[in-house]
């Protein structure tokens, strides 16, 4: 029997598609496309067939678009189709956890802010390793780490104070060595995982929350509480969040923490592990310094 998902893919979809009807709150995304730039940049390849996975809008495309490295870019997603045109676009619809590509088809894969949500996601880093050709790479961004830490405790507290309980109210998100680790395990060659801590400031608590559902983020799980938020929980919620959270001017600070992903598809060109003991030269030589054997106390 397969696990009850942790993300309510479906209603993600819907709430992605209101954000753009609102007008999408872009600050993380627009600083993700200008990071896929300079890491791709500094690949110094071209790459003749990409595909851009599940990012919610065309903003990594376009940024890609102008920088001469990619001959076809493919948009993969559920409501792919709703984007803003793209002149000479192509478009599949499908859902990111099922790709629909054979396997070494691909020269690069991308993504932005999709795989955090992803109900498999050693699943879906096997899918991308499949379809990459031998050499291929992937490169994604993904919110994981300390995101939302502050909103997270501050409806905890307030939540225990006044609902006799916690409630799933902030999705959790995936550890940066957790992923470093799933990228091993998915079979990526040269696997790299960072972070890029960004700090945003606010005038209040609400001011956070009206941005995430800007940015279609706001809760997405399946085991989400489906009463509305009592006004005493929100109150006493936003009186931790200042007092805990607040710089001395009055702002209260978020915390989103974007995992920086890649790794390639494996080929025997790529730089391989030496075998242990194949060093030519000795490290205490290097450090110079005089090599203390096994059971030896040191003087």
């Amino acid at each position: 029997m397969a696990p009850t998902p942790l993300f309510d893919r479906k209603l993600l979809a819907a709430r992605r598609r209101r954000a753009r009807r609102i007008g999408p709150a872009t600050f993380l995304m627009d600083r993700a496309a200008e990071d896929f730039v300079d890491r791709l940049a500094a690949v110094l390849r071209r790459f003749d067939r990409a595909a851009d996975l599940g990012t919610p809008t065309d903003t990594v495309r376009a940024a890609l678009a102008g920088n001469g490295a990619i001959s076809t870019m493919i948009a993969i997603g559920p409501d792919v189709d709703g984007d803003a045109a793209e002149e000479g676009a192509l478009r599949v619809v499908a859902d990111v956890e099922a790709l629909p590509f054979a396997d070494g088809t691909l020269d690069l894969v991308v993504s932005a802010f999709a795989l955090e949500t992803a109900n498999d996601l050693p699943g879906v880093l096997i899918q991308i390793r499949r379809a990459l050709k031998p050499d291929g790479l992937f490169i994604a961004a993904m919110l994981g780490g300390d995101t939302l830490t502050e909103l997270r405790e501050s409806f905890a507290v307030a939540e225990s104070e006044l609902a006799g309980g916690v409630s799933p109210r902030v999705a959790p998100f995936p550890d940066l060595r957790d992923m470093g680790a799933l990228l091993q395990r998915a079979g990526f060659a040269l696997p790299v995982a960072d972070v890029d801590r960004v700090v945003v400031r606010y005038t209040s608590p609400l001011a956070l929350m009206a941005d995430l559902r800007r940015m279609g983020a706001a809760n997405p799980l399946v085991e989400r509480r489906r009463v509305p938020l009592r006004r005493q929980v929100l109150v006493r919620m936003m009186e931790f969040y200042a007092d805990r959270f607040a710089d001395p001017d009055g702002r209260v600070c978020a915390s989103f923490d974007i995992i920086w992903l890649s790794g390639w598809a494996p080929h025997q060109s790529q730089q391989q592990p030496l075998r242990p003991g194949s060093a030519q030269a000795r490290l205490a030589d290097a450090l110079g310094t005089r090599e203390i054997s096994t059971g030896e106390k040191p003087g």
